[in-house]
C-alpha cells in the first residue's frame, strides 16, 4: 500500500480534518503504544499501519 492510499482510506473514514488528528493524537496499541504519525516516523511499513487502524476503529469492509 503507498502513503497516498493509506491517507485517502483515513480521509474517507474520518474526514480531512478529523484523520490528521487522529493520525497525530491516538495512540494505537497495534502500533506498540504509538500513534500513526510516530509508527511512520519509526519507518513501520503504510500496510501494517492500516491494519493497525482497521483493528483500531470500525472501518468499512470497502476501504479495508
Amino acid at each position: 500500500m503507498r502513503l497516498t492510499v493509506f491517507w485517502d482510506r483515513m480521509n474517507q473514514q474520518f474526514g480531512e480534518a478529523y484523520a490528521q488528528s487522529v493520525a497525530k493524537d491516538y495512540v494505537i496499541a497495534e502500533l506498540g503504544g504509538r500513534t500513526i504519525e510516530q509508527a511512520f516516523a519509526d519507518g513501520e511499513p503504510v500496510k501494517k499501519v492500516w491494519q493497525a487502524v482497521v483493528a483500531t476503529f470500525d472501518v468499512p469492509s470497502r476501504l479495508q
